[in-house]
């Protein structure tokens, strides 16, 4: 009964949002990738609200559910609170239905994630919302996601449907750091721009740089550059762009896509710049956190994959601190990878941080690997974040630079919570802090 209730709720609610689509027909722009989705999702809304009524979907809205969900309406704060209940998705119903009749000031940028849990996930998702832009972030060498997959080059071809859906008059966004990403150039009908720190990307990146103040974390700042055929003449060149409050590479990564998207749509490189100015990055991903007994946090507790993981230890080893702490949580779906995957990120956590602090049963790989570069004493492990966070806030001291990165399932947000300066403000600056989540 419940399997035939969930088949009848997906159909209605994708035919409410091809509706949706048949009567105001905005331009779609869709994004993939094992890694920085969400943060080029904000980025590209960012880039585009500047100049157009834009909607992107919050949360991981991604799937089946997800993805007609956004198109129907932003009902992100009502899934997240009130769950997945037949009641909640009546509501949509109803009222979306009432919407589309009643007319109403709709977007004219839809901006999407299309996720890939298993294979056809993606041929799906395409297939009943075509895209008009699409983007690939990374896929990486152990993806995230997969342990229903036979291996990366599956995971690959997945996300390679999305380029190969895109119409001659679309365009497709690589990411040309990415060779496995690049390649799908060769797939694709659509116009192709890249993005990225070498010298072949369309929209490249130079002069990348971390921003502080003595040893407190600011941003990111740096140049993007085009000069290539979509720009109108006596457009092309560079602008600076500068991020506040958010880490790492991927923050410039996120922020050339949506350069490119902006590019695709007719916007020039200063109009770009200047919206880029407004956007500071989703909670949870690497952003710049005040901890306890002054000392500063790198929350990147939304989610962890091994490319995302290496991104994260590399940004707290490029940045100044008395002491630096990595405290990682399991990496999960990562099937046969699993092992090999832990045991390469605590070779790299342990050549260079000063306390180590593991936390799940997939964790211990992390720490057995990191004894062979530092102190075992220096080494924490724990099963469970809950368990971990006193012992943490014990540990902390000032001028501290701490890391803290783990899958969703591990729960590592609590954590921050325990050794933030400001846990009254947690709602407004962690992830996964709704009554859904809470309650679990």
């Amino acid at each position: 009964m419940k399997n035939l209730i969930k088949t009848i709720i997906i159909w209605k609610l994708n035919l409410l949002a091809k509706l949706y689509l048949w009567r105001y027909k905005p331009q779609i722009v869709a994004i993939t990738g094992n890694v920085g989705k969400t943060s080029t999702k904000e980025a590209i809304a960012s880039v585009l609200s500047s100049t157009k009524r834009v909607r992107s979907g919050k949360g991981n809205l991604n799937n089946e559910f997800g993805v007609p969900l956004v198109i129907v309406g932003n009902w992100m704060d009502d899934y997240y609170e009130g769950g997945n209940t037949l009641w909640f998705w009546l509501k949509v119903l109803v009222l979306g239905s009432w919407f589309l009749v009643l007319g109403r000031n709709y977007p004219e940028v839809l901006v999407l994630e299309f996720g890939a849990d298993k294979p056809g996930d993606i041929k799906k998702l395409v297939k009943k919302f075509r895209p008009h832009i699409g983007i690939v972030t990374a896929v990486g060498e152990i993806p995230v996601h997969i342990e229903f997959f036979s291996g990366s080059e599956a995971v690959a071809r997945e996300k390679s449907k999305l380029i190969e859906a895109l119409e001659p008059t679309g365009y497709a966004i690589l990411n040309a750091d990415d060779d496995v990403v690049l390649d799908m150039k060769e797939k694709t009908k659509a116009r192709v721009l890249t993005y990225g720190f070498g010298d072949g990307a369309s929209i490249k990146v130079s002069n990348f740089e971390y921003k502080v103040d003595g040893n407190m974390p600011i941003g990111v700042t740096f140049k993007l550059h085009y000069g290539g055929e979509y720009l109108p003449a006596g457009r092309q060149g560079f602008v600076p762009v500068n991020i506040n409050g958010s880490l790492g590479k991927s923050q410039a990564w996120s922020a050339a896509a949506a350069a490119a998207v902006g590019v695709a749509l007719g916007l020039n490189l200063v109009e770009i710049s200047d919206a880029l100015s407004y956007y500071d990055g989703p909670k949870g991903r690497l952003k710049i956190l005040a901890g306890i007994k002054n000392s500063w946090i790198i929350d990147d507790t939304y989610n962890a994959s091994p490319a995302s993981t290496h991104l994260a230890l590399d940004t707290l080893k490029s940045l100044p601190a008395k002491r630096k702490i990595a405290v990682l949580g399991d990496m999960l779906e990562l099937g046969k990878y699993t092992i090999q995957a832990h045991q390469a990120v605590g070779d790299l956590a342990g050549s260079f941080v000063d306390l180590l602090i593991c936390v799940g049963s997939k964790a211990k790989f992390i720490a057995d690997s990191a004894e062979n570069q530092m102190p075992k004493e220096n080494i924490f492990i724990f099963e469970e974040s809950d368990m971990a966070k006193n012992k943490i806030q014990e540990l902390v001291k000032e001028g501290d630079l701490i890391l803290v990165k783990g899958s969703q399932g591990v729960r590592m947000e609590k954590i921050v919570e325990e050794i933030m300066a400001e846990p009254e403000k947690k709602k407004e600056l962690l992830v996964r802090q709704s009554k859904k989540w809470l309650k679990s």
